[in-house]
C-alpha cells in the first residue's frame, strides 16, 4: 500500500494506493466523494432596450459595435457639424464617442443613457 497527498480544486486528500499483480483480482473500492462548493449563481441582469420608435427619414447614424449607452450628447432639433461627439458608447470597458459624419439637424434620438445596443443598431438620425 503507497500513500499519496493529492490536491484537487485546492483541497487536499490523502489517498492509498494498492499495486496489483498481473492476474490477481482487485477488491472493489468505494469511491470518495470530493467535496464541492457550489457557486453562487447572479440573476441575469435585464439590460435596457433600445427604444422601438420609428425612424426619420435622414442619415442613419448606427453603433459600429455592441455596447451601452453611457451619455447621449445631442438632442432632437440641434444643429451639428461633422466631428461633433453625438453619443458615448461604452465596449469592452472602453468608452468610444461616436461622431457626426456630416453637417446638419438632428432629426431624432432613437437610443436613451443605459440601453443597449448591438452592432448595426440606429442611435441618431441627422437630417
Amino acid at each position: 500500500m503507497r500513500q499519496f497527498n493529492i490536491t484537487v480544486n485546492g483541497v487536499g486528500y490523502q489517498v492509498s494506493v494498492e499495486e496489483v499483480g498481473g492476474a490477481a483480482p482487485m477488491a472493489p473500492v468505494a469511491p470518495m466523494a470530493a467535496p464541492v462548493a457550489a457557486a453562487p449563481v447572479a440573476a441575469p441582469v435585464a439590460a435596457a432596450p433600445v427604444a422601438a420608435a420609428p425612424i426619420a427619414g435622414g442619415e442613419k447614424i448606427s453603433s459600429p459595435m455592441p455596447g451601452t449607452i453611457l451619455d447621449v450628447k445631442v438632442k432632437q432639433g440641434q444643429a451639428v457639424k461633422k466631428g461633433d461627439v453625438l453619443v458615448i458608447l461604452e465596449a469592452m470597458k472602453m468608452e468610444n464617442e461616436i461622431m457626426a459624419p456630416c453637417d446638419g439637424t438632428i432629426q431624432q434620438v432613437v437610443v436613451s443613457n443605459g440601453a443597449t445596443v448591438n452592432s448595426g443598431d440606429p442611435l441618431i438620425v441627422i437630417g
